[in-house]
């Protein structure tokens, strides 16, 4: 599935949805005032002003909740290329026998990770990437458990499956990270929210004897965007603000693998 082209057309669907609302409170607006010319504008300022408040409020949690989880799984990229590349520098201290194995295992192990991410947002098949990424990670502990019992020092052990573990928990928090998002009610209520402002948006506009398409196109352009912004920052995978960026720092690290 073209994730760029359903997230296009989601925003697409937002933008007629809002013009269409603002027309709609166009039109009531102005069926109220013929019946009620003095009263129709009378009370209205404290609930705009209330709903537009709380749609601000969400777009900005919205927005922030975003920005900080994309920096997260940015940063997590990071995190494991200094993890696997630490617990690799560390092979040096085992036998030398033992190392060969394990080093092409960690080049291995690399390459599987970086497809796990390359798969997305093919779902199914990242997650056939990621058991062939575990199935590597024990083989490597069990390997290097192996050899590490080999070794004449007992400090060995501690030094190089302390790095182990660390390298395989960062895969859990990196998956986690990736499928963390809000609620699904908080979108829905951004949605519900964005299209109450513009009912209300085109109601106040109902008082202009011809239609300001400045004020409607530009009203209705600036919330699409915002949202699809929003949308897109979730998903860094999938539309076309990217992360993938970031995956060259386990690129340089697997070609520094000799």
């Amino acid at each position: 599935m073209n994730f760029v082209l359903l997230f296009l057309l989601l925003a697409g669907s937002m933008f007629a949805a809002i013009l269409l609302m603002m027309e709609i409170g166009r039109r009531t607006g102005i069926r109220r005032r013929k019946i009620d010319p003095d009263g129709a504008t009378e009370g209205t300022g404290a609930v705009e002003g209330a709903v537009f408040g709380l749609m601000g409020l969400l777009i900005a949690f919205t927005f922030s909740g975003a920005a900080v989880r994309f920096d997260e799984r940015r940063r997590l990229i990071v995190q494991e290329a200094n993890a696997i590349g630490t617990a690799y520098l560390r092979l040096s201290v085992l036998p030398p026998a033992a190392q060969p194995v394990l080093r092409e295992k960690f080049r291995q192990y690399v390459d599987a990770r970086l497809a796990v991410y390359r798969r997305l947002p093919d779902i199914d098949a990242a997650k056939s990437e990621l058991r062939g990424a575990a199935a590597l990670q024990q083989e490597i502990w069990v390997q290097a458990a192996a050899a590490c019992q080999q070794a004449s020092s007992p400090a060995v052990m501690t030094v190089v499956l302390s790095a182990l573990n660390e390298m395989i928990d960062i895969t859990t928090t990196r998956t986690v990270a990736l499928e963390t998002h809000p609620p699904a009610v908080v979108p829905v209520m951004l949605t519900v929210l964005v299209l109450a402002c513009s009912l209300l948006a085109g109601y106040g506009m109902a008082g202009s004897r011809t239609r300001n398409w400045l004020h409607i196109l530009g009203f209705a352009t600036m919330l699409t965007f915002t949202i699809y912004v929003i949308i897109d920052l979730e998903y860094p995978r999938a539309g076309i603000i990217r992360i993938d960026y970031v995956d060259r720092v386990l690129m340089d690290l697997r070609a520094n693998m000799k």
